[in-house]
């Protein structure tokens, strides 16, 4: 399962994303949730989830793009999906970016969205896309191309891209231009080329 922190971290999805969406009521609480077991779907009701810590933190990070807007949709629209690794997902395609939702409906008092994060599907798509812009769409294909091989040196696929508004990885901010095998940390000036790396060490 994703990582997560309990306690305090559980804003309630009603408090932030407003309105209560059409045909929301798929697999929503009419089942108590003393009854669900892992292998139910989850309920498609966004304004029954909470949200932790670790997925608040990650919504207000640059280069991020998961808001709650997109939560929302793909909670009530999004292919839902299970995953050895994080359980349930949602998942919503929109101007050629995947939405990708973690939530967690069976272990906690009430439906959490655990984390979340976006992936490129159609880069010509959302290149074209008003929502985007080029810097957007080459951040998101850099920390996906980061995160898929987490522990690896991946200078390979770091040099094509060209990131000039630094994103969040870890505690660094982090930019690189094209060319360079490395992203660098615009406040301790540290390079690193694998996610591990920029994960495991502090910014000085």
């Amino acid at each position: 399962m994703a990582s997560r922190r309990h306690g305090s971290g559980a804003s309630k999805a009603s408090d932030i994303v407003s309105g209560v969406p059409t045909g929301a009521s798929e697999g929503a609480s009419s089942a108590s949730h003393a009854y669900r077991s892992p292998v139910d779907p989850p309920i498609r009701d966004p304004t029954a989830y909470a949200f932790t810590d670790h997925f608040l933190d990650r919504v207000t990070q640059p280069g991020r793009y998961v808001t709650f807007d997109a939560v929302r949709e793909a909670i009530v629209h999004g292919q839902l999906r299970w995953n050895t690794s994080d359980g349930w997902r949602f998942a919503y395609t929109d101007a050629g970016v995947r939405y990708v939702v973690v939530v967690e409906d069976t272990e906690t008092p009430s439906p959490v969205v655990v984390t979340g994060w976006t992936e490129v599907v159609d880069s010509e798509t959302a290149r074209a896309a008003s929502r985007f812009d080029e810097t957007d769409v080459e951040t998101i294909e850099l920390r996906s191309a980061l995160s898929d091989r987490s522990d690896e040196r991946i200078p390979g696929e770091i040099r094509p891209r060209e990131v000039d508004r630094p994103f969040t990885v870890g505690n660094h901010r982090v930019r690189t231009a094209a060319g360079d095998g490395s992203v660098v940390c615009t406040d301790c000036g540290g390079r690193f080329r694998s996610k591990a790396t920029l994960t495991t060490r502090h910014c000085r």
